[in-house]
């Protein structure tokens, strides 16, 4: 899913990523990248004027896409975390201590299917009839769900960081973001500590680095930051 050739793009030394810093599913995308060790030019896109040459590779115009070298394009941003991870996962994100690979996959489909679109109502009360405190309550279900599997083990698959914990991690920050006050009221102390750790953590700085936004004709930026 999400990956196919572009038929008119000449292989490249380096994969090219189209990203958006605040986009969680390109977030994602970047911290498989940096995890991985995997290099790339980075091309900041500015999403109401979005490059023609990443429309042309992806028509449905959402970040992230990355061209690999053989011209392969990947526009799911779970499809780029696995294509770095199965290159390079010197941290062991695709070997979970508790369940398999396709149980974190399944958690991440209920981020993705599930959660994500209660966070958006939750967002955006004001285009959607059910959201605000409705879309809230609805959304808290997968946050219990995820301070329950953090009583077992300090990330979500592990004892250490795994492919879930990076996908998940971008959507639960940007729910948190809408009320923080009501966030730190819940009783989710693992949740908390688990969300504080990533995002303080040196792997996140470099994820996010800010990058200037990318002109047609430019070289893109050297990804990931070397610190």
């Amino acid at each position: 899913m999400g990956r196919f050739a572009c038929p008119n793009r000449m292989p490249s030394a380096l994969p090219v990523l189209y990203s958006f810093r605040r986009c969680p599913y390109a977030m994602r995308a970047r911290l498989a990248l940096v995890a991985s060790g995997q290099q790339c030019e980075l091309r900041e896109v500015v999403l109401r004027n979005k490059p023609a040459e990443m429309l042309a590779a992806s028509p449905k115009g959402t970040v992230p896409v990355l061209l690999a070298e053989d011209g392969t394009v990947l526009e799911q941003s779970l499809d780029v975390m696995l294509w770095a991870l199965r290159r390079s996962d010197p941290a062991g994100w695709l070997q979970p201590a508790i369940g398999t690979l396709q149980d974190m996959l399944a958690l991440v489909a209920r981020c993705d299917d599930e959660f994500k679109p209660q966070l958006d109502r939750y967002k955006y009360p004001e285009r959607h009839p059910d959201g605000g405190e409705t879309a809230r309550e609805h959304g808290s279900g997968f946050l219990r769900d995820l301070e329950a599997r953090l009583s077992a083990s300090p990330q979500l698959a592990a004892s250490h960081a795994t492919l879930a914990d990076a996908a998940v991690m971008p959507f639960v920050r940007q729910f948190t973001m809408v009320d923080q006050a009501w966030f730190d009221a819940q009783p989710w102390p693992r949740l908390r500590a688990w969300l504080s750790g990533w995002t303080a953590s040196d792997l996140f700085e470099r994820a996010m680095h800010k990058y200037a936004p990318w002109k047609s004709g430019e070289t893109g930026a050297d990804f990931p930051p070397s610190s």
